[in-house]
């Protein structure tokens, strides 16, 4: 059950995703509907997508977990080290600077970070289609993002190197609330000391 909901959750997250990338199919959408509704229906779709993806994994650590390979250790500090950058990564999609204009798509890079990272130190099934589903997306998504003729993403200014200082530190900041906090109280998994 708990991986049929975790791709139940994947599909309808990802799904409404990669509609944003058929930008001919969403036009069409909000003609035949309105912005604001297919605003609604989009954030909706996402977050039951995470909801579900969220339930669907926690009933798969906790009832059917299926080993498919068992990394070494190496990798789980392989993983840690990727995090970092991947944390600064996502805030300068949103601070804006020379991180930005150098990558043009530093959350997709950052996600890419991510997923790549836990597939190297995760061997169990449940966690490849996680994992692996995000990374499939995030490459998609950057190739799509080649081949269309607008951003892709909400204008946001684009500043200097403040903006790559403030991305460097709250990227820290982030990555060791997640480090610290969120991945062993929330998921359950001690990244440091285990």
């Amino acid at each position: 059950m708990g991986l049929a909901l975790l791709v139940v959750g994947l599909v309808l997250f990802l799904g409404v995703h990669v509609l944003t990338t058929r930008r001919d199919t969403r036009a069409a959408i909000i003609a035949s509907t309105s912005e604001g509704l297919y605003k609604i229906a989009y954030s909706l779709a996402s977050l039951v997508g995470i909801a579900l993806i969220a339930w669907g994994f926690s009933v798969y650590r906790a009832t059917g977990w299926v080993d498919v390979w068992h990394p070494p250790t190496a990798m789980k500090h392989i993983t840690i080290a990727l995090m970092l950058p991947a944390a600064i990564l996502v805030v300068a999609s949103y601070l804006r600077g020379r991180i930005y204009v150098t990558l043009k798509h530093p959350m997709l890079a950052g996600v890419k970070l991510w997923a790549f990272g836990h597939l190297l130190a995760n061997g169990d099934l449940g966690s490849i289609i996680l994992f692996g589903s995000f990374l499939a997306w995030a490459v998609y998504d950057r190739i799509s993002l080649k081949r269309r003729s607008d951003a892709g993403a909400p204008p946001i200014p684009v500043g200097g190197v403040l903006n790559d200082v403030l991305a460097v530190v709250i990227g820290v900041v982030v990555y060791l609330a997640l480090a610290f906090a969120f991945h062993p109280v929330v998921i359950g998994v001690p990244v440091f000391g285990a």
